[in-house]
């Protein structure tokens, strides 16, 4: 070697090793990329390039960002070759939907949930999943609640940041949506949101800042409806003022579809990406007329609009880009509907399903003495993946209650199945098929009726039949397609009657509920959901899910209604009912639901005792006992909430601030600590504007629900 070279190439050995020890200097890249851009090819990056992407910088070696729609499955690509009815390989796995994520109440398991979708996104070459969906379940007629989680801001965050973190740790950005207060779907295209500063960021607000601040989302996208004035993707209150600058959010901010309205009200209000499908200009859409296409380009050059608004669009953008690893970084290349997969979409469904009512302990069913049942309702043996516009999924296979109920039971037990109902608009009860129905319950040991809501299923019409569904609401509350008449002539025909309800949240059950021995809320529980169903129904499983919202008993009873304003009058919406959501309202002004949130019921029996509270600073805890009493192993979810007794404004009578899953075995007990935190006392002083601290004395309430306290002591802070 030549003597001269070495100390040049220990210089470069030093150098290259300690390059290798310190981190990637992301923001000199960034600039160093930006300096070589174009403004033709910055503005390409900030609007669309398809349906499902927006604009790459090929000679840079920057790529499209390409999203996927599904926030409960990875859809194929759309619009670009994507055929519904192609029913080949690449469907994917159909998880539960996001309220039946919610029902499990298990953080943990939302990580799973998100690692399934990153690693699927990562197969199909997506980056971005466009979940979760987490707007607060305000009313319970709005058709998107299936895909959203809760009516309470902690629960919603504990299960968001567990969903986005399971996500983004396969190397995928998740896009929690939408920002911020698309509480409904009609006229969500033109209505304008009026609520307080004190139910913004008490109620609406928290969940996102949790995906900002804990999970650390790489997207978020915001909502078509405009707030307090202002179009939401073009707000500068809620983008730049909250999002970016108080959270310091330092990701991408990406539209709702064709929801901008506005170039320079775009550029300067917070948007980083406008998305949209151009269907108007379909076979030939030119993406470059967007508001944020050629115009910008107009605007920047005739000195209208600052060249750095741009680069601080693209800045972002390549920030998400590097820290995915899209651009020089190399990640594997993920899963595609594994069995691992499936088994995820089979216990969040196992957790998830509600057990409502079991009367007599007609559940579990013993398959060993059970010789025959009917299985009643068109929702018994329908699929409900291709349902509920944006967010339907081509799932590899799904099983229905049906066919899971005839795989469990076995060929000794008879299924004698009935469709009880036909799905139609606006369908009175067909006679013919509830003496069908009627004539199979009479003649089996126990009666199964499938039933509730539905997703609506042709997609070029599936508005028609829709009542969970993006772009529709419930017209009510009230069971469709006759069902009440079929409910109630098969249980007074069989009084062993189980009663499964399909949907994204309540229905009205007055006319039944009183005689019918059981009733489970099933949600749309995705591929495995009937798998699950079967063993919960057969004891193999033994039911945790607990309720996510409030299950009232009639409609007049939603606070959106008695103290708010819902739909609206096509322009403004006032959120006269405040804080009081859910079961903020029903305890406060103790108004009773038909279901509590929270509830949901077991096999097995437990036992809370030896409450002990704890303080220091401005921080407590709560230990307890819970017992297994039973002889049957379960899962048990404790709940604690907190009153304040006495404070500057008024509370609501309990809000929810801790809760943990444990699992126990026969007769096992465990010790449950249930930390708070400064954050668990504070309530928004909108007098001040700032979140208070007031000191007092604080009740501390654990149970099984918000109407089910199984112990109670105080606390002062």
């Amino acid at each position: 070697m030549n003597k001269k070279a070495l100390p040049i190439l220990c210089c470069l050995f030093f150098t290259l090793h300690t390059m290798a020890q310190q981190p990637f200097d992301t923001s000199s890249a960034i600039s160093n990329l930006i300096s070589q851009m174009t403004l033709q090819e910055k503005v390409n990056m900030i609007h669309a390039s398809s349906s499902f992407t927006s604009g790459a910088v090929p000679r840079l070696g920057i790529p499209e960002f390409t999203s996927s729609d599904g926030p409960h499955g990875v859809r194929p690509e759309h619009g670009r070759g994507w055929d519904l009815t192609n029913n080949t390989a690449d469907s994917g796995t159909y998880l539960p939907t996001g309220v039946c994520l919610a029902a499990t109440w298990n953080p943990q398991l939302g990580v799973e949930y998100g690692k399934v979708l990153g690693s699927e996104a990562k197969y199909r070459h997506k980056n971005v999943i466009l979940g979760p969906g987490i707007n607060i379940i305000r009313t319970p007629l709005n058709g998107r609640n299936f895909e959203y989680q809760s009516e309470d801001p902690f629960l919603v965050s504990k299960m968001a940041v567990g969903y986005i973190k399971g996500v983004q740790s396969q190397g995928v950005s998740a896009c929690v949506k939408h920002f911020a207060a698309n509480n409904q779907e009609i006229n969500r295209h033109t209505i304008n949101v009026l609520m307080s500063e004190r139910a913004l960021r008490e109620i609406y607000l928290p969940g996102f800042k949790a995906a900002v601040q804990e999970a650390g989302v790489n997207t978020i996208m915001a909502s078509y409806n405009k707030f307090r004035g202002e179009w939401a993707s073009q707000n500068n209150y809620l983008l730049n003022q909250v999002l970016k600058k108080e959270w310091n959010f330092k990701g991408v901010v990406i539209s709702d579809w064709d929801a901008v309205t506005s170039t320079s009200e775009a550029l300067w209000n917070g948007l980083d990406i406008e998305m949209g499908t151009d269907l108007h200009m379909l076979p030939n859409p030119d993406y470059s007329k967007f508001y944020l296409g050629d115009t910008v380009i107009s605007l920047v050059k005739s000195g209208k609009i600052p060249e750095y608004l741009i680069n601080d669009k693209v800045r972002r953008i390549l920030y998400v880009m590097f820290k995915t690893n899209m651009i020089n970084g190399t990640t594997d290349k993920g899963e595609y509907n594994t069995k691992e997969h499936q088994l995820t979409a089979l216990k969040v469904a196992e957790e998830g399903i509600v057990l409502l009512k079991n009367q007599h302990n007609i559940l579990p069913l013993n398959a060993k003495k059970i010789k025959s049942i009917a299985v009643i309702g068109l929702n018994a043996n329908r699929k409900q993946s291709m349902g509920g516009g944006s967010s339907q999924v081509r799932a590899f296979y799904e099983i229905t209650p049906l066919e899971g109920l005839q795989s469990i039971a076995g060929n000794k037990v008879k299924i004698n199945y009935a469709q009880g109902y036909e799905i139609k608009r606006n369908a009175i009860a067909n006679q013919s098929l509830i003496e069908e129905a009627v004539k199979a319950a009479k003649n089996s040991d126990v009666a199964i009726i499938v039933g509730g809501w539905t997703h609506g299923y042709d997609y070029n019409n599936w508005k028609d039949n829709a009542y969970d569904a993006e772009d529709v609401d419930k017209p009510n509350m009230d069971m469709p397609f006759g069902q009440n008449e079929l409910i109630k002539a098969v249980v007074k025909a069989n009084p062993k009657t189980i009663v499964v309800l399909m949907g994204g949240g309540p229905i009205d059950m007055t006319q039944w509920i009183d005689e019918t021995a059981s009733v489970i809320q099933n949600w749309y529980a995705g591929m495995e959901g009937g798998t699950a169903l079967a063993k919960i129904i057969f004891g193999e499983v033994n039911p945790s899910g607990k309720l996510p919202m409030s299950f009232p008993k009639k409609l007049e009873d939603n606070p959106s209604y008695v103290l708010g304003e819902y739909p609206g009058d096509g322009n403004n919406v006032h959120y006269y009912d405040d804080i009081y959501v859910g079961y903020r309202y029903y305890d406060t002004y103790k108004v009773e639901p038909q279901f509590a949130f929270g509830h949901g019921l077991s096999y097995s029996n437990f036992e809370y005792s030896n409450l002990q509270l704890s303080s220091e600073g401005n921080n407590a805890k709560a230990t307890f006992t819970i017992k297994n009493t039973s002889k049957i192993a379960g899962a048990e979810i404790a709940e604690l909430y907190i009153h304040q007794e006495k404070s500057l404004l008024p509370r609501p009578l309990k809000e929810l601030k801790g809760f943990e899953k444990v699992n126990l075995q026969p007769g096992e007990q465990k010790t449950i600590s249930i930390p708070l935190n400064q954050n668990s006392f504070q309530y928004f002083n909108d007098v001040k504007n700032e979140w208070e601290m007031e000191p007092g004395v604080f009740d501390i309430l654990i149970g099984s629900s918000s109407r089910d306290i199984k112990l109670n002591g105080k606390i002062k802070m």
